[in-house]
């Protein structure tokens, strides 16, 4: 019998409170969850894969899609295989939900059959009904409100840059999205400071600005808004930037291209930043629209270490959950 978190071998420190928790938004969870979450997901990506502990031996996680994805699904599948467990992939088309079967009877069906649910979806509505009627753990991989998984990664992109998160500046630069919000409430929890340089209507969630201010207060973190990148950035430890056009935006395109235009992440705007400053984009990357070919593919980019930590954030937590 595979131990569990909190005895296997190098794994980290074992957080209580999220054993069987489900994970829609970070600001559910504790700052010393998310840390525990964080140490063990840094001790994983410094260990051979071939060498993690399998902690979810017999673990059956369904992972469900119904916006399409390349990182999140490839980055579950491995972090799971890796860990011992199997990851049963069902795309949103594929199911009975996806025909008018009701999010009550879907989660009641899955709780009898595997042992978690990562969801994909839209509305984040969506999650809280499917998490309500689960008896099994529910975790969001992404909707139109949060991405917690892709936030635990940025922070652990940015201890491997600089050490700890404590007293970083980070930079949000664009559309005040998901990817933002997600990437403030990790940042109030670990005590880094996130500013969103964001044009009028394309803000964060102004109760989540708040609610990150108020968590800061413990902590160290914080957040704030701006609508000018150039001071946005001026200063900080990394810039970041999501795409203008997310899924569900397309009819608007010209628009938000137009509005956007002047927050494009381009090799002048990184030079107004610390010299030693890194660049994050969660992708998929459209150049030459939030962010340059050159700045993108440029020695301060850590992007590709940014997508590649999704495994290790993403095992950690399910490893903290399951385990």
């Amino acid at each position: 019998m595979t131990p569990p978190a909190s005895h296997a071998p190098g794994f980290g420190p074992f957080a209580p409170s999220l054993a069987g928790a489900s994970v829609l938004s970070l600001m559910e969870h504790r700052p010393d969850a998310v840390d525990a979450i964080l140490q063990s997901a840094g001790i994983l990506a410094a260990t051979p894969r071939a060498e993690w502990p399998q902690l979810l031996t017999g673990r059956m996680i369904a992972l469900i899609f119904e916006r399409p994805s390349t990182r999140t699904r490839v980055s579950f599948e491995v972090g799971i295989t890796h860990l011992g467990g199997h990851a049963v992939v069902l795309a949103g088309r594929d199911m009975q939900m996806g025909r008018g079967e009701t999010i009550e009877d879907t989660a009641l069906v899955l709780s009898r059959m595997v042992d978690a649910i990562v969801l994909r979806t839209g509305p984040h509505a969506t999650l809280e009904e499917l998490d309500r009627h689960a008896t099994v753990p529910v975790i969001n991989s992404l909707s139109h409100a949060h991405h917690p998984c892709q936030a635990l990664a940025d922070a652990l992109t940015l201890i491997q840059r600089f050490g700890t998160l404590r007293g970083l500046r980070v930079a949000y630069v664009g559309d005040g999205n998901n990817c933002c919000a997600s990437l403030m409430i990790v940042g109030a929890l670990t005590g880094m400071h996130v500013v969103a340089a964001c044009p009028p209507g394309y803000t964060p969630d102004p109760e989540i600005v708040a609610w990150c201010n108020q968590m800061g207060t413990s902590t160290g973190g914080g957040a704030s808004v701006t609508d000018n990148p150039q001071s946005g950035v001026e200063g900080c430890h990394a810039i970041y930037t999501d795409t203008w056009i997310s899924m569900g935006d397309e009819q608007e395109a010209d628009r938000r291209r137009k509005d956007l235009d002047p927050y494009r992440v381009d090799a002048a705007l990184v030079g107004l930043a610390r010299p030693d400053a890194i660049v994050l984009h969660c992708l998929p990357a459209h150049h030459g629209e939030e962010i340059t070919y050159e700045v993108l593919h440029g020695p301060q980019s850590a992007v590709w270490d940014q997508a590649e930590n999704r495994i290790y954030a993403q095992a950690a937590l399910l490893g903290h959950i399951l385990a």
